[in-house]
Parts: structure tokens; C-alpha cells; sequence
């Protein structure tokens, strides 16, 4: 196919759709279900046993962040006070 034939066969010449707007809008809604429907086929779901392997990654991560942000906020705050009013404890 040349480019030129591609050109010709799209069809379209720069002009807009014209009709109902309620039907074009119910068409639009129409196609993004079915486009949503088409993806959600593609999806691969995880088994049980994947499932909670995730889980608990998250659930780890999550509480090692959670300690070092913690542990970052208590020695900023002791070297904060140290600084301001000379006292450690």
C-alpha cells in the first residue's frame, strides 16, 4: 500500500461528524465500555499464594519506611532542641 492509496481510503477530508449530540455522546460512553471491557480481559490476575506474597512485601516496605522516617524525626528532633536550648534529653 502506498501512501498516497492510504491517504485516499482513510475517508476522511477535514470535515466533522454531524448528528444528534446525545447520540454521538451515548456512542462515545458506549465505546469507552467496551474499550474498559477489552482491557479488563487482558488483565492477569494473582493466585492466593501470590497474593499474600504482594501483600506482605507491601505491608514490610511500608513498616521499614515507616522506621526510618521515624528514626530520621527523632534525631532531628533531639538535634534540633540540643541546638535551641542545649539540652540532649
Amino acid at each position: 500500500m502506498t501512501e498516497t492509496s492510504a491517504k485516499r481510503g482513510s475517508g476522511r477530508t477535514g470535515q466533522t461528524k454531524r448528528g444528534n449530540p446525545v447520540s454521538r455522546l451515548y456512542g462515545a460512553i458506549a465505546l469507552f465500555i467496551r474499550q474498559i471491557l477489552d482491557e479488563m480481559r487482558k488483565v492477569i490476575r494473582p493466585t492466593g499464594p501470590e497474593l499474600v506474597r504482594y501483600t506482605t512485601v507491601v505491608i514490610v516496605f511500608v513498616l521499614v519506611i515507616m522506621a526510618f522516617v521515624s528514626g530520621f524525626d527523632f534525631v532531628w528532633n533531639k538535634l534540633i532542641s540540643w541546638t535551641f536550648t542545649g539540652k540532649a534529653f
